[in-house]
């Protein structure tokens, strides 16, 4: 008995002749080995959401191909050679607009858990960090063919301390000081003791679109957002780094708003190569400690509006 042929029911005009935006699968997990020259593999299982637009004149998108795309894409890469998680979302995205002749648009996006060693800051224990990284890619196609952008990211946590609360507290401490001691061994005292104040876990998050022949690791921007807080955190402190890590987070007091303008700043040192219409995100959430809300600051621009606000800033300074 052959095969039975059944009616394809996507081809169908819809009722409602309305244009799609986004129509596709999220959540399609996938294992991934990603061979590096002299180093460990890394392994990730990440989770993919992959996307076309749908004509108004056709009723469904032809489901099965997107993670079908995936795994085509990914079976190749564990078959040939590795590429970096953006090139990755590009290919799947590339793979997609040819299964859905009738797309004019696809978009694929990548997260997945990422493990990192890291050293304690004194006594130099090593631990397994766990921090997130994503990837995204969006295809269109025009008169000379598909034209796709694609960008990696990392989302950091991290700890920040107020700064507006630990003035507050400095300036009780100076008032107290005063009633028995001269102003300037107040100062001196003031010098030379940190203050208390509310912390905060802090999350950054970086995206940062990647031009042709360009390379940006995931890893470079973990370091951007880690050093853009008052402080990194650690799975494992012994008491020698808890006061370390304490102390020099309460002596680099950060607001949300610092720590966007910190990234910032070290996004146009760091890649002084990139074209200036390369796009950007950037965005803090302080996750607040004495308030039931969280704190928020972002900044979307492109390169050259960024170098051009630095640039601005450099200039003002001199």
């Amino acid at each position: 008995m052959g095969l039975v042929c059944f009616p394809d029911t996507q081809d169908k005009i819809p009722s409602i002749p309305v244009h799609l935006t986004r129509v596709g699968v999220t959540g399609v997990k996938k294992l991934l080995k990603i061979e590096r020259d002299g180093r460990r593999p890394i392994i990730l299982l990440p989770t993919f959401d992959a996307f076309v637009d749908l004509p108004s004149r056709q009723r469904g998108i032809h489901m099965s191909r997107n993670p079908e795309a995936i795994s085509d894409v990914l079976e190749e890469v564990v078959e040939n050679s590795a590429l970096e998680l953006e090139s990755l979302c590009a290919e799947i995205v590339n793979e997609l607009l040819k299964k859905h002749r009738y797309a004019r648009r696809a978009e694929v996006s990548m997260k997945s858990d990422f493990m990192f060693m890291k050293k304690s800051p004194v006594t130099a224990k090593k631990s397994q960090e766990m921090t997130k990284i994503m990837a995204d890619a969006i295809g269109y196609r025009d008169d000379d063919g598909i034209v796709i952008r694609k960008m990696i990211g990392a989302e950091v946590v991290g700890m920040t301390v107020c700064p507006c609360a630990q003035e507050s507290v400095k300036e009780t401490s100076r008032q107290k000081l005063l009633e028995f001691l001269d102003p300037e061994t107040v100062e001196r005292v003031l010098d030379c003791v940190s203050f208390a104040s509310h912390n905060q876990r802090g999350r950054g998050m970086i995206m940062i679109e990647v031009p042709e022949d360009q390379t940006i690791r995931a890893e470079n921007l973990i370091n951007i957002i880690e050093g853009s807080m008052s402080s990194p955190v650690y799975e494992l402190l012994k008491r020698p780094d808890e006061n370390a890590v304490v102390v020099g987070a309460h002596e680099n007091p950060m607001f949300v708003e610092d720590c966007v303008r910190n990234m910032v700043h070290r996004i146009v040192s760091e890649y002084p190569h990139l074209p200036d219409d390369t796009i950007v995100t950037v965005r803090q959430i302080n996750e607040e400690s004495i308030h039931r809300h969280n704190a928020f600051a972002e900044k979307v621009a492109t390169m050259g509006e960024l170098r051009y606000e630095i640039e601005e800033l450099n200039g003002s300074e001199e």
